[in-house]
C-alpha cells in the first residue's frame, strides 16, 4: 500500500493543483492577520473558509481524481494486488495532500503571527472535514461510473450539510422553541460534521453567549473533555463510515 500511496501522491503534485491549493489558503490567512491584528477575528474570517471553501474544494477535486485515475486503478487490477489496497492507497495518497495543504496553507502563517488555541482548534476542524468530505467524494465516485453524476452526487453531499441541513435545523428549532430542544439539537448537529466543527469553533472563540441557553449547553458539554471525546468520535465516524462502505462496493463493483 505504501508504493500505491507514494506514486498517487507524486502524480497529484505532478498536476500543481495542491500547490495552487495550499498557496490560495497561504494568501488568504497572511492577507487576514494584515488586515486585523485581532487573531479572534482573524480566526473567525478564516472559519468560513474552512466551513465553506474547504469542504468543497475536496469533494470536487477527489471526485474529479478518482476518475482521472481509472487506467491507472485498471492496470493495477490486472497485478497481484488486493482491490482494497488500490482503493485505500488512492484515499490515503488524495487525503494526506489535502490535509497537507490545510497545515502548511493556515498552520505557517498562524505559527508566524502567534495564534493560540482557537487557531489550532480551526487547523483540527479543517484538516477533520478535509478527511471527512474525501470519504464521501470516494462513496459517490464508486457509487457510479458516470463522471459527471458522480460529481453531481459529490456537490449534492456537500449542498446538503452546508446549506439545506442547517434550514432544516432551524426549522426545526423554531416550530418546537417551547420545548427542551438542547440534547435533541446536539444529536441532530452531530449527522453534520459542518455543524460539529461549527460549534467547536464558536465555543472556541468564547461567543457562545450570542447563542443563548442553548449555547451555554454546548460549552458547559464541549468544553469538556467529554465534549472533545465525543466531537472527534463523531467526526471520526464521518470519516471511517463513508470509506468502509465505498471500499466494500469497489471490492465488488466490476470495473
Amino acid at each position: 500500500m505504501t508504493r500505491v500511496i507514494k506514486y498517487v501522491f507524486y502524480d497529484i503534485l505532478r498536476t500543481r493543483f495542491i500547490l495552487l491549493y495550499t498557496l490560495f489558503l497561504l494568501l488568504c490567512t497572511i492577507a487576514m492577520f494584515q488586515l486585523d491584528s485581532d487573531t479572534g477575528k482573524v480566526i473567525l474570517s478564516l472559519m468560513n473558509i474552512v466551513l465553506m471553501v474547504v469542504p468543497l474544494i475536496s469533494i470536487v477535486f477527489s471526485t474529479i481524481h478518482f476518475y482521472n485515475s481509472y487506467e491507472f486503478i485498471e492496470l493495477m487490477l490486472a497485478q497481484p494486488v488486493d482491490r482494497k489496497v488500490i482503493f485505500l492507497g488512492e484515499y490515503f495518497a488524495v487525503a494526506f495532500s489535502l490535509s497537507l495543504s490545510i497545515l502548511a496553507g493556515v498552520g505557517i502563517p498562524m505559527m508566524l503571527y502567534g495564534a493560540d488555541a482557537s487557531g489550532f482548534t480551526l487547523l483540527y476542524a479543517g484538516v477533520m472535514l478535509t478527511l471527512v468530505f474525501v470519504s464521501l467524494a470516494f462513496l459517490s465516485s464508486v457509487l457510479t461510473r458516470d463522471k459527471a453524476k458522480a460529481i453531481g452526487v459529490a456537490l449534492l453531499f456537500w449542498f446538503y450539510f452546508s446549506l439545506i441541513y442547517d434550514g432544516l435545523l432551524l426549522w426545526i428549532t423554531y416550530t418546537f422553541m417551547d420545548y427542551p430542544l438542547e440534547r435533541l439539537t446536539l444529536t441532530l448537529i452531530s449527522f453534520n460534521p459542518i455543524d460539529m466543527a461549527r460549534i467547536l469553533m464558536l465555543l472556541q472563540l468564547d461567543i457562545s453567549a450570542l447563542m443563548g441557553f442553548t449555547g451555554a449547553f454546548y460549552k458547559n458539554f464541549f468544553g469538556s473533555s467529554t465534549g472533545m471525546i465525543f466531537s472527534t468520535a463523531v467526526l471520526f465516524a464521518w470519516i471511517v463510515m463513508p470509506v468502509v462502505i465505498a471500499a466494500r462496493v469497489f471490492n465488488r463493483k466490476d470495473l
